[in-house]
């Protein structure tokens, strides 16, 4: 299980990563906004514990900033401000939980291993964007109703983009875990180059947009 710690507070950070690690999660540690978006672009998480006063912003703009994007990780803001109107704003804002400083690191922990229970119950098994229809359990594509033949290598491909609709996957990201250990640079290129034939012709707009020597979008 991965999870994301957005803390300026430096001996906490180490705190909750070091707590996390012992105890066999993957823990990331961000110290500012810049910095969590950064991560978040950049790999998914299982959940993101955000702190709300943030060098470089307030964790609840970041928190709107995400959801407005369509990122649906499960959000515990964990912060100083423990007001009952604080806790509202931030559960009306997206957040999924809420609890206050100071705290005990095993209440924490059980709010988190709950958090992951709700996100397992609710996972989906259909994903939709755009007139595309990929369904997990049966491993079929369908655009605007009508069947798409996939290779097995192109509808991973296109399950990670669909999981990660309008952020920027790098080129590095996207190949370990289609490629894991490959380094043939254009293999990535031809794939997208075969899912941009079978889908845009399709629909008659692009759908995925090049970054270039950076990596590619699901628009």
């Amino acid at each position: 299980m991965k999870v994301l710690i957005v803390e300026d507070q430096f001996k906490l950070g180490q705190f909750l990563k070091r707590g996390f690690s012992e105890r066999s999660y993957t823990a990331e540690w961000a110290q500012s906004c810049t910095a969590a978006r950064d991560a978040l672009a950049e790999d998914n998480f299982d959940v993101i514990i955000l702190d709300l006063g943030l060098p470089d912003g307030d964790g609840l703009e970041l928190l709107c900033e995400w959801r407005r994007c369509g990122f649906n990780e499960p959000v515990l803001i964990l912060s100083a401000r423990d007001t009952v109107d604080d806790r509202i704003t931030g559960l009306n804002l997206g957040a999924d939980d809420y609890l206050p400083k100071p705290f005990s690191f095993e209440e924490l922990l059980a709010h988190v291993r709950s958090l992951m229970r709700r996100q397992s119950a609710v996972k989906q098994t259909m994903l939709e964007h755009k007139g595309i229809k990929l369904d997990l359990l049966s491993r079929t594509v369908r655009l605007r109703g009508q069947p798409v033949e996939l290779t097995s290598r192109e509808f991973a491909l296109l399950e990670i983009f669909m999981q990660n609709a309008g952020r920027t996957l790098t080129r590095s990201y996207i190949s370990e875990r289609i490629w894991p250990g490959l380094v043939e640079d254009n293999l990535l290129d031809v794939y997208m180059s075969r899912l941009r034939t079978k889908l845009e012709s399709g629909t008659g707009a692009a759908l995925f947009k090049t970054l270039r020597g950076i990596g590619y979008q699901l628009v």
